[in-house]
């Protein structure tokens, strides 16, 4: 590589380059709605994201044990390496949008935007390799599994990729959103997404007939007990400008209406925006389940479902990057700073504990629905327009 100056593009000729090819992310895009897969292996999703990047001047890895897909591009000039990720998998719900393009496997859904993720970072992928001249330094286009709840970021981080591929200087995750109007870029500095984790617990007592509650010990009125007595710890024990979200997402017990069951078991998800909150939530469902069963002479077992994803913490400098190139690409209009966290979760935390990076949300809020579903929901829809943007935003932060 050689170390000539080369002048950044401006916004405009990025936009216009993503804008031609619009045709081929799109069709991208809607082949992985039709065909979504859930988890780490998603034999049918990796082979059209290597099909999509076949002929491309790139280095092509596959994962070990995964589904995952590494692709690297190395710019004529010296410079910094920047990973750019897309999450690839879908979630388990049964679609209601009626697109024509809509999901063909029975209960699976892209309902998080994680189709358009993949489908612009190979358009980014397309568009950096024609401005290889231009490229001072690395790119790793991370094509990542998993990311609902299995790990894939983290699995990924175990097979090697931030020292596998040379040293990762700053790494960049595009997130969709409903919420933001369409091609509007978000972001903030420092925590930007909450920690999540995941518990079942079990309420066991002594089964009995339902007309004689004195003889058995019903935990199905414990449960129900154990869900106020949850959301009274967290106002009570957890600081209010340091907060955390308990909620009880399932409760399962029972057969039939005349008889008491021996057993309810309810599901639970903790969020929050800081270590310190999240250690008093869990240590507080642990406690308060703990002694509101034994209040009532049942046993409460809690178990963690799946190791949990950390907050999502941007580095600041990191952040600031990703803002100033949106504002290059969009004028200032269309870029906002957030305000404050919101209490969703992203394993892209995972990675931003290892290397200095940032995470952006690009609105995708489609035109003429005042109200649209969000994500994770069945009537998720989004504005395919948007991801122009998402395309030149990705290799505007490569470039800049």
């Amino acid at each position: 590589m050689t170390d000539s100056a080369v002048a950044v593009p401006a916004g405009e000729e990025l936009l216009a380059e993503a804008d031609a090819l619009m045709h081929d992310v799109v069709s991208l895009r809607r082949q992985l709605h039709a065909c979504p897969e859930v988890g780490l292996h998603l034999p049918r999703t990796q082979h059209a994201v290597l099909s999509a990047l076949d002929g491309l001047d790139l280095n092509v890895f596959t994962g070990q044990s995964i589904s995952s897909v590494i692709a690297v591009l190395d710019g004529d000039r010296t410079g910094p390496t920047t990973l750019l990720r897309a999450d690839m998998d879908a979630l388990p719900i049964t679609e209601e949008t009626g697109l024509d393009y809509a999901s063909r496997t029975e209960g699976v859904m892209h309902a998080c935007g994680h189709d358009a993720h993949t489908a612009m970072l190979v358009g980014a992928a397309r568009l950096l390799a024609r401005r290889r001249r231009e490229l001072a330094g690395r790119v790793i286009f991370m094509f990542q599994p998993g990311e609902e709840g299995a790990g894939g970021a983290r699995a990924m981080l175990d097979e090697g990729l931030v020292d596998r591929y040379g040293s990762i200087d700053r790494a960049f995750a595009l997130h969709v959103t409903q919420l933001v109007p369409s091609g509007v870029v978000t972001a903030k500095t420092g925590t930007m997404l909450a920690s999540s984790d995941a518990f079942d617990v079990v309420i066991t007592g002594s089964g009995g007939h339902a007309s004689m509650p004195h003889d058995a010990v019903d935990p199905i009125t414990v449960a129900c007990e154990l869900v106020t007595a949850l959301q009274s710890m967290v106002t009570r024990r957890i600081p209010a400008f340091d907060p955390a979200v308990v909620t009880v997402g399932s409760i399962q017990a029972g057969t039939t209406s005349n008889v008491i069951p021996r057993t309810a078991h309810l599901r639970i998800t903790i969020r929050a925006v800081t270590e310190r909150s999240r250690e008093l939530a869990i240590d507080g469902l642990h406690r308060v389940a703990a002694h509101v069963a034994a209040a009532h002479l049942c046993d409460a077992r809690v178990r963690a479902q799946s190791v949990g994803y950390p907050a999502t913490v941007n580095d600041d400098a990191a952040a600031d990057h990703v803002l100033n190139a949106a504002t290059r690409l969009v004028g200032p209009a269309r870029v906002t700073r957030m305000a404050t966290p919101i209490m969703g979760a992203e394993d892209w935390a995972c990675v931003l504990q290892e290397v200095p990076g940032a995470m952006a949300f690009l609105g995708a809020a489609p035109p003429g629905i005042p109200h649209p579903a969000p994500n994770h929901s069945a009537h998720m829809l989004l504005d395919e327009a948007a991801m122009a943007t998402g395309v030149a935003l990705h290799a505007a932060v490569a470039l800049s």
